[in-house]
């Protein structure tokens, strides 16, 4: 009859679930008070509504929780398995027949769940939480304008850019403004002074003081204007304003966004690569007929050769400008980049929960503590790898998969590796 460790799951299970609640408590406060610290200067010293904010605070609450989950499933695993063995409960369970990979059983159950559930907090909340947080944003900026165009600050805001300086009271110093006509005329406004006023509905005036004003114009050559003027109102659209917001990032889109976004600026690589090589054929197959033209003008008309050649140099310029353009979507590697991401940081709670069974065994003496300790340099380790991998995959070109998952297997190679070396590792 087959032995049952039933038991020895669900007591293992409970050790892991209070050790995962402590720790997932002191992570989902240290995130949430790096998000409320985000928001402080943005959102709470601008007056806004009370309950605003607080809606505001709880949208952006799916991202700490679904961070919360994988270091708390880390730290939870090894202070749980700390104790276990420092407790000398994990040499009883042996001692009465329960072999050490039965205390990973429950670790692994309750990993996936952990994993599952940051998906989802990743997948499917953060991007709705995204969405509602724009929508309440967006209404806040038409009560507030000045949330928007803040002192010391550049703004982007559709076809305009606000550069401002320091402010006293209401009153801006050192505004610049650039913006851009249907035409595509550019003008650069400076003032030495402006203030906020909303004169109508759905209208931000910038009353600007000390105006200059210089405009080009492209189209016409070199031509351009410039006036001056003691003010000038310019009216800024609170729509332009809430559409600076743009669309969500690939970091708050759910993964089937996300691919499908990846596809389509992969075919669109492709077609513009395949492009691209079929002009650097056309060049190539035309400078093989100035290089042939080149050789009989040599031996029939020398007159004509420095002719010839300049006409060869100028096709070989043009292949291979042709051949080496870059016409890689750069985005594309983001998005890449973000999809990986969500799967391979959720992940990480059952790679966590693995780790800490061969480690937390290790303990001796003060399990709890110990694995507190080690969990907290194995989350910054891990944290540091992820940082890492995402600059590495941006500037290095490093494989999107690798530069991801790469944080993982480490952690998963570190914990085989210590389970063979333990004593009894390998049996």
């Amino acid at each position: 009859m087959a032995r049952s460790y039933k038991r020895t799951w669900l007591y293992v299970g409970r050790e892991f679930l209070l050790s995962f609640s402590v720790a997932f408590l002191f992570f989902f406060f240290i995130f949430f008070v790096n998000q409320i610290l985000v928001m402080a200067e943005e959102i709470f010293a601008k007056r806004v509504p009370f309950w605003d904010v607080m809606r505001l605070v709880a949208y952006s609450l799916p991202w700490v929780v679904m961070m919360s989950f994988p270091f708390g499933s880390l730290v939870g695993a090894l202070m749980a398995v700390g104790r276990l063995a420092s407790d000398n409960e994990a040499l009883a369970f042996a001692a009465s027949g329960v072999p050490a990979r039965q205390l990973l059983v429950p670790l692994v159950v309750l990993g996936i769940a952990f994993s599952a559930v940051s998906f989802v907090m990743n997948d499917y909340f953060l991007p709705l939480g995204t969405i509602r947080y724009a929508e309440i944003y967006r209404r806040i900026v038409y009560s507030n304008p000045s949330l928007e165009i803040a002192p010391l600050s550049i703004k982007k805001l559709d076809d305009l850019t606000v550069v401002t300086g320091t402010v006293e009271g209401r009153t801006f110093r050192d505004v610049v403004l650039i913006d851009r006509s249907a035409e595509r005329n550019r003008r650069v406004i400076t003032a030495r002074r402006a203030h906020l006023e909303e004169r109508e509905r759905g209208v931000v005036s910038l009353v600007l003081e000390g105006v200059f004003t210089h405009a080009s114009f492209p189209k016409e050559g070199d031509r351009y204007d410039y006036t001056t003027s003691e003010e000038l109102v310019y009216n800024i659209s609170l729509k332009s304003v809430a559409a600076s917001l743009g669309t969500p990032s690939p970091s708050q889109q759910s993964s089937v966004d996300v691919w499908r976004q990846i596809s389509e600026k992969a075919a669109a690589e492709r077609a513009l690569t395949a492009e691209r090589d079929a002009r650097a054929a056309g060049l190539a197959w035309a400078l093989a007929g100035r290089l042939r033209a080149l050789s009989e003008a040599a031996d029939r008309q020398p007159a004509a050769v420095e002719k010839i050649r300049r006409e060869a140099e100028e096709s070989l310029q043009r292949y291979t400008a042709e051949r080496d353009r870059d016409v890689r979507d750069r985005s594309l590697r983001a998005y890449l980049l973000e999809f990986h991401w969500k799967f391979a940081v959720p992940a990480g709670c059952l790679v966590f929960a693995f780790f800490a069974w061969p480690v937390g065994l290790s303990a001796r003496r003060s399990g709890r503590s110990v694995g507190f300790a080690v969990g907290l340099f194995v989350a910054i380790a891990y944290w540091g790898m992820l940082v890492a991998g995402r600059t590495f995959g941006v500037r290095l070109n490093v494989s999107p998969a690798v530069a991801m998952w790469l944080p993982d297997a480490a952690v998963f190679g570190s914990g085989l590796v210590v389970a063979l070396v333990r004593p009894g590792g390998r049996r």
